[in-house]
This record gives structure tokens, C-alpha cells and sequence, in this order.
């Protein structure tokens, strides 16, 4: 039972932990701000990029995350390791992603009130306020790309210690 516990029943825990962080996030954001963003992300390219490239990632990690738990016996197995350290990389272009995002947004605005004689305040908000999304849209993209990788440090130690043994100091280096 122990090891069916500490093979099988914690990596898949430990796998799913990502994922209910994500969704902890996005039930945490206010109901308004959630609905605006949802209203938005339906016409807005930059926000399609930024989610479909992140949660992709997030999805090959979460998978590799999961072989990358698995204790054999003796080891686990290493070779998810590059890529899951590659891939936390690349969470890092998503802020610099929704920062494009948010710049092509108040360059729209621009564009829209610039030929205008009289602008209103709400108009510059209504016209002005999509462009964060796309700031939302990266950060929440990096934020939820970072945790797989976390979590198979953390999970291989917890993994062998629950296992009996002691956790390896050299694993602070790999993913």
C-alpha cells in the first residue's frame, strides 16, 4: 500500500497541485474584472497568443512533471529534466509577451482619440483598460508555467524521504 502511496497516488497529487494553483488564481480574481477579461480575450489576438502558447506549455509540463515523479526503485527518472527546465525558461518570455500586448493596446487608443478635438475621461478608460488584459494574460501565463517545475523538486524530495531515503542534495541543480 506504502508504495502505491508513494509511486502512483503522490506524483498524480503532486501533478494536480499546478493546475489547482491555476484555477485557485483565477477564482481568487474579482468577479468583475474576471468578466471584463473574459469579454476582452474574445477579439484580442495578443491575449489568443498568450494563452494558447501557455497553457500548452503548461500542459506539456504538467505531463513531463509526472513522468519526472516517478520513483523506479533506485532513481527517478531523469530525462524530462532539460526539457522541464527549458520550458520554465520560456516562462519568462510571457510578461514580455503581455507587455507587447499592452503597448499595442494604448497605441490603439492613440490611434482612436487622436483625431479628436474633445475627448472624453470614459472614453479614454473604455478604450484604454482592454490593453491590460493582455498584461493579466502574461503574468498569470508566467505565474502558472513556474509551478511544474517547482513542484518536481519539492515532490522528489518528499518522494524519497517518505520512501525512506535520504533526499539528494544535487537535486536543487536539475530542473
Amino acid at each position: 500500500m506504502r508504495r502505491l502511496l508513494i509511486q502512483h497516488v503522490l506524483p498524480f497529487v503532486l501533478c494536480l497541485l499546478p493546475v489547482l494553483a491555476a484555477a485557485l488564481v483565477g477564482a481568487a480574481t474579482p468577479s468583475a474584472a474576471f468578466d471584463f477579461y473574459l469579454e476582452r480575450i474574445r477579439v484580442s489576438r495578443m491575449d489568443w497568443l498568450i494563452l494558447g502558447l501557455g497553457f500548452t506549455l503548461f500542459a506539456i509540463q504538467v505531463a513531463l512533471s509526472w513522468r519526472a515523479l516517478h520513483w523506479r526503485g533506485t532513481g527517478f527518472d531523469e530525462r524530462p529534466d532539460r526539457w522541464l527546465s527549458n520550458l520554465a525558461q520560456a516562462a519568462e518570455w510571457f510578461p514580455l509577451l503581455g507587455l507587447i500586448g499592452t503597448v499595442t493596446g494604448i497605441l490603439e487608443t492613440f490611434h482612436a482619440l487622436g483625431n479628436q478635438s474633445h475627448v472624453e475621461t470614459r472614453d479614454i478608460i473604455k478604450l484604454y483598460a482592454p490593453a491590460i488584459t493582455a498584461t493579466g494574460s502574461g503574468l498569470f501565463m508566467a505565474l502558472i508555467n513556474i509551478f511544474p517545475t517547482w513542484l518536481v523538486l519539492l515532490g522528489r524530495d518528499l518522494i524519497v524521504s517518505l520512501g525512506g531515503g535520504e533526499p539528494d542534495s544535487s537535486a536543487e541543480t536539475r530542473p
